[in-house]
């Protein structure tokens, strides 16, 4: 018989096309007159909708971001939000600009309302990484929680088809993971199956059209259900080998995630073989990691470390980060375990 617990982490969800226009009813319905928009610098044509929208309740725009979320930037912009006496954050862009505002949020009590224009689904997570000195460090809290969400699928049609996959990945990642976390119970397994199949059945139609807005709700509808995966677990192996590589090594966030899942998925799977059956049943393959690594490369993501930029000489120091400290994952998790999966994530071999 199984035992569990399980905790909601509820957001405010509103999901659908054109949704973003009531951004400023949004704000107002939080009790907030003073919004600083946080922007990515590559959502322009969102941005100006929602400064528009946002009208007198605007009073501060920034749209410096920098991905793995460095310390130094959210202790400047803390400044700038004392200055304007700012009491909500609108953030419209991908990982980097909703990872500011939760820094920003946690560190000032503020209300945070985030519209993603990508599909990774951290928008309705607890959890914030942040990086200091080389390091990133991981931390959950109910006040790093967004208030509200806002998922409108028009925001995501001008997604390069790239950063549209390898952040679809990283919301399966989140999915996967789940699955086989210390924590894991019935509610989060149906979500995760729910994303993974939703994941399997949008990314390949992304290279047809991405102007496809029934493939495009099926991938943020799956960030979502991801994302709420990981507001309920806890993280793996995984996500510590993708949080020591980008947070050491400078590789980049979604692409890190989206080469590195098929080689972990591989080096747990003889420990929850029912678990990678769930998941290849999903995909509609025969076998999970190889599935997961024929998904990525089929629809043209990354699959070798060395394309992002990692040595094979910094192998053994990340090595030795990520097994620095114990966390919970279904093998044993060992130092020549990580040496061997991070030289096959390098070489980008197919998982067998």
């Amino acid at each position: 018989m199984r035992s569990f617990v399980y905790t909601s982490h509820p957001s405010r969800v509103i999901f659908g096309a054109g949704r973003a226009a009531g951004i400023a009813d949004e704000v107002r319905r939080l009790r907030a007159s003073r919004v600083l928009l946080l922007a990515g610098r590559h959502v322009t044509t969102q941005a100006a909708q929602i400064e528009e929208s946002l009208g007198s309740l605007l009073v501060d725009r920034f749209d410096g971001a920098v991905m793995h979320t460095p310390v130094a930037v959210t202790e400047r912009v803390l400044v700038r939000m004392a200055e304007h006496d700012i009491d909500a954050i609108v953030a419209v862009g991908g990982g980097s600009t909703t990872g500011l505002a939760k820094a920003l949020a946690f560190r000032s009590g503020v209300d945070q309302v985030i519209l993603p224009t990508t599909f990774a689904g951290s928008e309705v997570t607890p959890v914030l990484g942040e990086t200091s000195g080389g390091t990133k460090v991981t931390r959950s809290s109910p006040h790093i929680q967004p208030e509200t969400v806002i998922y409108d699928v028009d925001f995501t049609a001008g997604m390069p088809i790239p950063l549209a996959v390898t952040s679809a990945i990283n919301a399966l990642a989140h999915a996967v993971e789940a699955m086989y976390a210390e924590n894991a119970n019935p509610i989060v397994d149906a979500l995760a199956l729910e994303a993974i199949t939703a994941i399997g059945r949008g990314i390949p139609l992304l290279g047809a059209d991405l102007a496809d807005p029934e493939g495009r709700s099926d991938l943020l509808l799956a960030a979502w259900l991801a994302g709420t995966c990981l507001a309920s677990v806890g993280m793996g192996l995984h996500h510590k080998i993708c949080h020591v590589l980008g947070g050491s090594f400078g590789l980049p966030h979604a692409p890190v995630h989206t080469v590195v899942l098929p080689h972990v998925m591989a080096y747990n799977a003889a420990s929850v073989p029912r678990v990678m059956d769930r998941i290849a049943d999903a995909l509609i393959t025969a076998t999970a990691p190889a599935g997961v690594y024929d998904l990525i490369a089929a629809a043209g993501g990354p699959t070798t470390l060395a394309e992002l930029g990692m040595a094979e000489a910094d192998l053994d120091e990340a090595a030795r980060l990520v097994t620095e400290k114990t966390y919970p994952n279904p093998r044993e998790v060992t130092r020549v375990g990580v040496r061997r999966l991070l030289g096959e994530a390098l070489a980008g071999t197919r998982p067998e």
